[in-house]
């Protein structure tokens, strides 16, 4: 998530920008999805679309980040048929899995295991494909 207000990339569960003090989620000079300058008139990023909250369209509500609950559920379950890297949009990496597991006999299955474990415990990809935040 980038900073509203002067568009720094914010870490991870902070509560204010350390760049300018401001609390997340508020400002309106840059899109707080990817961090590029948007005009106050805009209701979506003309970098990557995402709503602004203001603007024209702002009665449109712009969807939510994927669950990481959910991925690491899918990653558990069925980690080797990469089936959590297809709902987070990692396309190329769940054909590498499911390649893998298919060409091991099952055996590259740990893989998917692992990484739904280390999605449950909040410490993997804190984004999807298209660069939004998971969702708890």
């Amino acid at each position: 998530m980038y900073c509203g207000n002067c568009g720094e990339l914010l870490p991870y569960g902070t509560s204010s920008c350390p760049n300018c003090g401001i609390q997340v989620g508020y400002g309106t000079n840059y899109c707080k999805n990817c961090g590029q300058p948007v005009s106050y008139s805009s209701s979506y990023c003309p970098n990557c679309g995402a709503f602004l909250g203001h603007g024209s369209a702002s009665g449109r509500v712009y969807p939510a980040g994927k669950s990481r609950i959910a991925a690491g559920v899918l990653g558990v379950i069925l980690g080797g048929l990469g089936v959590h890297n297809f709902y987070l949009g990692y396309t190329g990496r769940g054909i590498a899995q499911l390649i893998l597991t298919l060409c091991s006999f099952g055996i590259g299955s740990v893989w998917g295991f692992v990484e739904g474990i280390l999605l449950l415990c909040g410490g993997y990809k804190q984004t999807d494909a298209s660069g939004r935040y998971l969702d708890k």
